[in-house]
């Protein structure tokens, strides 16, 4: 087994190199499904490295690092799209591209694994196994997992588990936060549309309205979450979007509303959207209207492995000490597309804390300020090589 000591030199040795590469993709954000100078850059670091790889999901890539002996394969895992706000930063790395910009931090996690890859290439006549590096786009946007999974990036060889992690700026560099079970939450993108009868304001006998009825469709739907879902099984439902109508004097035969919901537990999402229905198409109907409603499926629920989520557990105590260790009390109603890795085979993942307020790097994701404290990817890659190992070890 490799040293600790040992380790930690190589990873410092790559530091200057790793901020290097976060810096260049920062510049350079690309958003979901449209990442292809980031995919064919991750692919010229890894022939650099004489790493193998390929092209998955159009833009993503995976690599693989082939041990000396046989064993398991483990895979880790980098989110690598960006998201459209513009940087407000004053940093010399503020992006270049107006408009977009890598606010959610996967620029950090993309270098984190290519600094990763490096350090387990260099110490690969060490390894027993093979590990598989997973550079997945358009997780902010239609996911990137779940056709990656669909195109094998688990089997041949076959995966036995996947580690992941996320930089948080509430934790400060130095520590983590991990979680036991429920991690994120399932999300899933409703439309609905209340239909009724034009008429002329002055008539209303002439007509349906269907703002009137939205209305009712709207406070019921208030109750299925609050006289519905078991309290210790949450939920949330959101309706962040309505519109109808044409005129003040005029009685509205359409009405739109677009919400999401967000649940922790599988028979939670069914229950809920089972109700919804109910009620988008039943409450209209007395009141003479009809209710529609479309449901667009999104992310699956995140839920670790134990097992998995020891490993990383031990790793951190070992490298960041017991105080750095944060056990996170309640799930996350988030959602993470890593989830449906999580659910092919045995997963951790994790928060890996980016924040330093003597720094002022205290902003969080999907902000204009957002920013990290580089010290952190060091501690990234160091906690993500001994996450690999002990994986293969055991």
């Amino acid at each position: 087994m490799v040293e600790n000591d040992y380790l930690e030199l190589k990873v410092m040795e790559i530091k200057d190199w790793v901020i290097d590469i976060r810096r260049d993709f920062h510049q350079y954000p690309e958003l979901g499904l449209e990442e292809y100078r980031t995919r064919d850059k991750i692919i010229e670091y890894l022939n650099q490295m004489g790493i193998e790889n390929k092209i998955v999901a159009n833009t993503g890539v995976v690599g693989i690092i082939r041990g000396k002996g046989k064993g398991k394969t483990v895979a880790l895992r980098a989110d690598i799209d960006a998201l459209p706000i513009g940087d407000k930063k004053d940093v010399p790395y503020k992006s270049k591209i107006d408009g977009k910009m890598h606010a959610c931090g996967h620029d950090v996690h993309t270098a984190i694994l290519l600094g990763t890859s490096k350090v387990l290439k260099d110490i690969e006549d060490n390894i027993k196994g093979n590990i598989k590096l997973l550079f997945q786009p358009a997780e902010e946007t239609v996911g990137g997992a779940l056709p990656m999974v669909e195109e094998g990036v688990l089997e041949d060889p076959y995966v036995d588990g996947v580690f992941g992690l996320h930089v948080d700026n509430s934790l400060e560099t130095g520590q983590m936060g991990i979680r036991y079970g429920q991690m994120k939450a399932a999300s899933d993108m409703i439309r609905i549309i209340i239909y009724g009868k034009n008429s002329h304001g002055a008539y209303p006998q002439d007509g349906i309205d269907a703002i009137a009825i939205a209305s009712q469709v709207l406070v019921a739907l208030q109750t299925v979450v609050s006289r519905n879902v078991d309290p210790r099984s949450s939920a949330v439902l959101t309706i962040g979007t309505i519109k109808g109508g044409y005129a003040r004097n005029i009685i509205a035969d359409k009405v739109e509303m677009e919400g999401i919901v967000r649940t922790l537990k599988e028979e939670s999402r069914k229950l809920v959207l089972h109700r919804i229905k109910n009620i988008v198409e039943k409450t209209p109907q007395p009141l003479g209207g009809k209710g529609e409603l479309m449901r667009t499926e999104s992310y699956t629920a995140l839920i670790n492995d134990d097992d998995m989520v020891d490993i990383v557990r031990k790793n951190g105590l070992e490298l960041l000490g017991e105080n750095n260790v944060y056990q996170m009390p309640y799930p996350s109603f988030g959602v993470e597309d890593f989830s449906y890795f999580a659910a092919a085979r045995p997963s951790a993942f994790f928060h890996l804390g980016s924040g330093n307020r003597e720094k002022g790097i205290i902003y969080s994701g999907h902000t204009p300020y957002f920013d990290i404290d580089e010290d952190c990817l060091t501690k990234g890659i160091l906690l993500q090589v001994k996450n690999a190992l002990e994986f293969l070890k055991k």
